[in-house]
Order: structure tokens, then C-alpha cells, then sequence
């Protein structure tokens, strides 16, 4: 019987070694299928994640103003219809425009600067005088090859992203569509959910993971709603200011200030800088009052807006939130930067939640 059970242990670890071996040799191959199966997954996840974030502004329309749903989910996916004509019709055109002019003339910008530094600074009295001239015009002749060789790699890059975004695009709309099935029956979709979890954990287990589940909701709605809000309002203020300022590629400008902004800390510095040397190189002054008005509109928005959009919405010190966004940026990227806050928060709540029941158990107090 002893011997029995021996052999069933050593066949259960032989077998288990023999499977690791098996994944760790076709990782490739997995990875490959994972890929595949995403893909094809691709628009229902859109769904749900468009679903997810046009809820609050549903639930919103139906609490305040007292509409059913059909005429609550008319009146969101008419606005959503309109933002993208709106967006395609006259945002992405000209941003398309200033990138193509951009790369184009980044040849011309990189002649001038060598024109520049050789008339100014190498056949300067200076330059000679120090007999430094030939080693500035050496590294010089090495960076101009290295920016021609960054340019190809640059132009690869908006090709390769071209290409992708067409299907990301197409994925976005089918996912848009089914949205709309999924908030329209979202009491349908909750409902089965809890059924599905319900008859597989049991009810312990089952209450304990909703109400996870409603914890996250609660950081992640707020937060992503709250940030896109206030990030919104940054671009068209920024989009503003630059038409005003009469500045080059105002909405190229615009996009990225918004965009960047909607990772907290980083984000605005992460803007700033391809904002002011996109401009610098057509006009240094204008340049000089585009990097102040960006400074004081992140102040504003630091100040005043976020504070007031969003609040305490995670309930983090800023040594934790920076210490979030440098790990999801290392793991992630931009999406990781964006999405370290929330899932920090989270980790942080139940991390509390988990030491305060462990000193309640064993009667410690700490003041």
C-alpha cells in the first residue's frame, strides 16, 4: 500500500517535471497560440473595455435625467459616432499632416544645425584657438550619420504603426458595436457572471471575489473616467493656447500634451519635451513661450483641475505612485505607466485590509 502510493507521487512529479519541460521547450510556440487566440478575442475585448468606461456616463443619463435605457444608449453611442467623425474629419488629418511635414523636413533641420554649429561654433576664434575645431567637427560628422540612420528607423516605426492601427482600428469599431449589446443588457451580463461564479466557487469564495471585483471597479472607474476628464480638458486648452500663440502643428501639439497627460507625475514632462522640440526648430522663440504656457498648464492642472476632477481618488503618497509608474513602465510601457496607479491602489487596500485583520487577531495596536 506504502509502495503503491510511492509509485503515484514519483508518476504525479515525473509527469508534472515532464509538462514543465514540454512548456518551457514550446514557449515559442505558445506564446504564438496565445497571440493568435487575443487576436481573435480582440473586438470583445474592446467591447467590454468601451463598455466599461461609457457605464458611469450611462448610469448618469438614466439617475439625472430619468431616460430608459434605449434612449440612454441612443443618445451615448450618438455622441461616441460623433466625437470619432469629428476626430477623423478634423483632429487626425492635420495631426497626419504635421508628422509628414516633420519627417520630411528633419533633413533640412539637421542641415541647418550643422550650417550653425560649423559657421558659429568651429570656425570660431575660440575653436581654433584651443585646436578643438577638429574634434567637434569629427562628432559632428558622427552624429549627422547617426540621426540619418535614427530618421530611417523613425519612418520604419510610423509605417509598422500605420499598418498595425488599421486592424486595431477595425477591431475598436466591431468592439463598439458589440458595446452597445453589453450595456444595453448589462444587468443580463452581471447576472450570469454571478451564476457562473457562484456554482464554481461557492458562496464564501464567490462574495469574497465580488467584492474585490466592486473594489476594483470603484479605483479603476474613477481613476481612468476622472484622469481621461481632465486630460481631455488639458488638450483643448493646450490645442487653444497653441492656436493662439500661433504656433506650428497646434494639433499635433494638442494630442500629445493630452495624451501624456493622462500618465500622473511623468506625464506632463514626457509631453513637454517633443512638444518644444517639434517647435524649436521652425521658430526658438516661440519654442521658449510654448515650454512656459505647457509649464504653467500643468500647474494649473496640478493646482487646481486634477485636484478638483479627481480628488483622492487612490489614496497613495506621491513616493508610492512614482514607485507604481517606474515599475509598470518597466514591465508594460506607456499602457503599464498608465495602469500602475489603479492596480497600486488596489494591491494597497487589500495589503491594509490583510495587516489590520492579522494585528486584530493577535491584539496589537500600532498608533
Amino acid at each position: 500500500m506504502v509502495l503503491d502510493k510511492k509509485i503515484i507521487q514519483w508518476t504525479t512529479i515525473l509527469f508534472i517535471a515532464f509538462a514543465m519541460y514540454k512548456m518551457v521547450d514550446s514557449l515559442e510556440e505558445i506564446f504564438a497560440g496565445a497571440k493568435y487566440i487575443v487576436s481573435l478575442l480582440a473586438p470583445f475585448m474592446w467591447a467590454f473595455a468601451v463598455a466599461y468606461l461609457l457605464n458611469p456616463a450611462m448610469k448618469l443619463l438614466e439617475s439625472r435625467f430619468k431616460l430608459n435605457r434605449i434612449a440612454s444608449v441612443a443618445i451615448l453611442y450618438s455622441v461616441v459616432v460623433g466625437v470619432i467623425v469629428l476626430f477623423f474629419t478634423i483632429v487626425s488629418p492635420r495631426v497626419i499632416n504635421s508628422i509628414s511635414e516633420i519627417v520630411l523636413q528633419i533633413p533640412q533641420y539637421l542641415q541647418t544645425t550643422q550650417n550653425w554649429i560649423q559657421t558659429n561654433i568651429i570656425s570660431s576664434d575660440w575653436a581654433r584657438k584651443y585646436e578643438i575645431n577638429d574634434y567637434i567637427q569629427k562628432n559632428l560628422n558622427a552624429i549627422v550619420a547617426q540621426a540619418g540612420d535614427f530618421l530611417n528607423i523613425i519612418l520604419n516605426k510610423i509605417v509598422n504603426f500605420a499598418i498595425g492601427f488599421t486592424s486595431t482600428f477595425f477591431s475598436i469599431l466591431i468592439g463598439i458595436l458589440i458595446s452597445v449589446y453589453i450595456l444595453a443588457d448589462k444587468e443580463g451580463f452581471a447576472r450570469n457572471s454571478k451564476r457562473f461564479v457562484y456554482s464554481f466557487a461557492g458562496k464564501a469564495r464567490g462574495d469574497s471575489f465580488f467584492e474585490l471585483a466592486s473594489e476594483i471597479d470603484s479605483v479603476f472607474s474613477k481613476f481612468i473616467v476622472g484622469k481621461f476628464i481632465d486630460s481631455l480638458i488639458i488638450g483643448l486648452i493646450c490645442l487653444a493656447g497653441a492656436l493662439l500663440l500661433k504656433m506650428p502643428y497646434a494639433f499635433l501639439i494638442a494630442l500629445i500634451v493630452g495624451i501624456t497627460n493622462m500618465i500622473p507625475y511623468f506625464g506632463p514632462f514626457i509631453g513637454i519635451i517633443p512638444s518644444v522640440i517639434i517647435v524649436l526648430f521652425n521658430d526658438p522663440i516661440k519654442a521658449l513661450w510654448l515650454f512656459v504656457f505647457i509649464l504653467i498648464l500643468q500647474q494649473f492642472d496640478g493646482l487646481i483641475l486634477g485636484p478638483k476632477i479627481l480628488g483622492d481618488k487612490v489614496g497613495m503618497s506621491p513616493f508610492w505612485i512614482i514607485l507604481a509608474i517606474i515599475i509598470g513602465g518597466g514591465i508594460m510601457g506607456v499602457l503599464g505607466m498608465f495602469l500602475a496607479v489603479p492596480t497600486f491602489a488596489v494591491i494597497k487596500n487589500l495589503l491594509e485590509r490583510y495587516m489590520d485583520k492579522k494585528l486584530k487577531l493577535r491584539d496589537i495596536e500600532i498608533g
